[in-house]
């Protein structure tokens, strides 16, 4: 219980401090800035890691678990009570925005700027990224523990600063769920929850893929 506790802590966070801070910007005339929300979702996504990992493994995005499962790093009895808590985090986080900010029409909703199928893309190729980094450093030596949090949230404040005007650079379905629903701007829902699970699924391929040739190299 204490694991999806966490997902829900962690995931619930991620959502009222990275939408909140679109929400803020917008209600106050653009102090944040673009540049502020992408710190912002960057800064959030690396406490919660260093706060919470060593309970839950800080997924905290429902395309990450999926993807660790397949991966065969993740018990996969416990894909959807870890599902249920990231959606369920996101949800209480934009209700809470919600309660605070009742005028504000999309509550940090990912909408495209552009066509879906170039928000599609995008998403996939950016949750592919973010997904081979944290395969690269949330498993492995503890050096590689000690930055996890610093690298995986770097890369999603790096993605978010170039591709968020354009897609909204969700990565994380549970993120993009929830402002959608409470908001009532689904419309586009779907291209936030299959373009990074299978951006997400696809890293593990190629992960999977590049580490058989180095163990084969090594071996010869």
């Amino acid at each position: 219980m204490r694991k999806y506790i966490a997902e829900v802590i962690g995931t619930f966070a991620i959502v009222f401090c990275g939408t909140g801070a679109i929400v803020i910007n917008q209600e106050t005339g653009g102090t944040i800035t673009h540049v502020g929300i992408a710190i912002t979702f960057g800064l959030i996504v690396m406490a919660m890691i260093y706060a919470l990992g060593t309970i839950s493994g800080a997924h905290f995005n429902p395309a990450v678990t999926i993807a660790f499962t397949i991966a065969k790093k993740f018990d996969k009895k416990q894909v959807m009570p870890y599902l249920v808590s990231q959606f369920t985090g996101g949800l209480i986080a934009s209700i809470t925005l919600l309660a605070l900010f009742p005028s504000n029409e999309y509550l940090g909703a990912t909408i495209p700027s552009g066509s879906d199928l170039q928000s599609f893309i995008l998403e996939f190729i950016l949750t592919f990224l973010l997904m081979l980094v944290i395969l690269n450093v949330a498993h492995g030596s503890k050096e590689q523990g000690m930055f996890a949090g610093l690298a995986i949230g770097s890369v999603v404040g790096l993605e978010a600063m170039f591709a968020g005007p354009i897609c909204g650079a969700s990565m994380n379905p549970a993120r993009s769920l929830g402002p959608a629903v409470v908001s009532l701007h689904v419309q586009q829902l779907w291209i936030y929850l299959i373009a990074p699970t299978l951006g997400a699924v696809f890293a593990v391929l190629i992960w999977n893929y590049i580490n058989q040739k180095q163990v084969n190299n090594t071996l010869n």
